[in-house]
């Protein structure tokens, strides 16, 4: 009875398929991916870079760039261990621009354009820690939202 519950094994198929192609991965494939371990991207030297600054009431976020604009570093108040209302201090967006600062310099990074965004505390704090930690800023832009038109307006009230 238990010779009749066994099933014979699967056989396996020789690495080539009907088609004659060898078991090689297609060509556009690169092969294994790495272990999450190794995935980490090592970046060439970059000597110019983006900076943008989101500074908004309750957060700071800062983001490193290079020309084409892949992140290469960022940094939040948040992540930075301020929580709250402590978030939107410009004593936390000063810390958050010197830590971004800091991994720049690591990356070789020694001029930078900054761009701001928002009507956040920390603008003017952020900019300061930038330059205060050893990075020339090239050029200062502003590029918060402005709307033309603003927002349409409520219909007329009927009384």
């Amino acid at each position: 009875m238990a010779e009749e519950n066994e099933k014979p094994a699967k056989e396996t198929k020789p690495d080539a398929d009907a088609k004659g192609r060898s078991g090689a991965p297609p060509s556009g494939d690169r092969g294994p991916r790495p272990s999450e371990g190794s995935r980490k991207k090592t970046w060439r030297s970059v000597s110019f870079g983006r900076v943008y600054i989101q500074c908004s009431f309750n957060n700071t976020i800062i983001s490193l760039t290079d020309e084409r604009g892949d992140v290469l570093a960022w940094s939040t108040a948040g992540a930075n261990g301020f929580r709250g209302t402590k978030k939107g201090t410009p004593f936390a967006a000063g810390v958050t621009a010197t830590r971004v600062a800091k991994r720049a310099l690591e990356l070789g990074v020694k001029q930078v354009a900054v761009y701001i965004r928002g009507p956040g505390p920390g603008r003017e704090t952020a900019v300061r820690s930038l330059g205060g930690a050893g990075l020339i800023v090239v050029s200062l832009k502003d590029v918060s939202p402005l709307p033309h038109n603003g927002c349409r307006p409520p219909k007329a009230r009927r009384v």
